[in-house]
């Protein structure tokens, strides 16, 4: 097993991960590998992009989880060993290789990045509904934190809002 950030030959097993990652939070869902390869290349890692992807994969070199974070400053707290964190947009497991290390290997190479990087906390939201999830977080020590929410404005609620000034 090995965890690194994402090369250029990992790119196509890296793809099949992404598509199977959109079928787990879109099911019944199907998306074209070449829609997939084109948000990698451009978006995911293109030069804008202000994520890092790390990667874990077998020893034949093949993707089976990657980890999507991004380093940020505090907005409300200024001291120095408190102000830079690492924020976690996702984690995943494809579901074939799940249980056997590979989330523990990838979140332990994304503490070690964060704090390579000075960074004094890891933050990312979890479905409410995945328990093992959970379950799997706090088998690291991880803390749920009570007094935040997530809320989400789309279509057609975004575009009446943005109109309103």
């Amino acid at each position: 097993m090995r965890v690194e950030l994402v090369s250029e030959p990992q790119h196509e097993s890296l793809i099949d991960l992404l598509c199977e990652l959109h079928m787990y939070y879109n099911e019944g869902s199907v998306v074209s590998r070449e829609l997939v390869r084109e948000h990698l290349l451009e978006n995911l890692l293109g030069a804008k992009s202000p994520h890092s992807l790390l990667v874990a994969s077998r020893d034949d070199g093949t993707v089976v989880g990657l980890a999507a974070i991004t380093l940020v400053f505090s907005l409300v707290e200024p001291a120095a060993d408190k102000r830079r964190h690492c924020q976690l947009k996702e984690l995943y497991v494809r579901s074939s290789e799940r249980s056997q290390g590979f989330g523990r290997a990838l979140m332990s190479r994304v503490a070690r990045y964060a704090l390579e990087n000075c960074c004094h906390r890891i933050d990312w939201p979890v479905k409410a509904s995945n328990a093992k999830g959970i379950s799997f977080y706090e088998s690291l020590g991880a803390e749920r934190v009570v007094e935040r929410l997530s809320y989400r404005i789309s279509e057609p609620s975004m575009s009446q809002l943005a109109s309103e000034s």
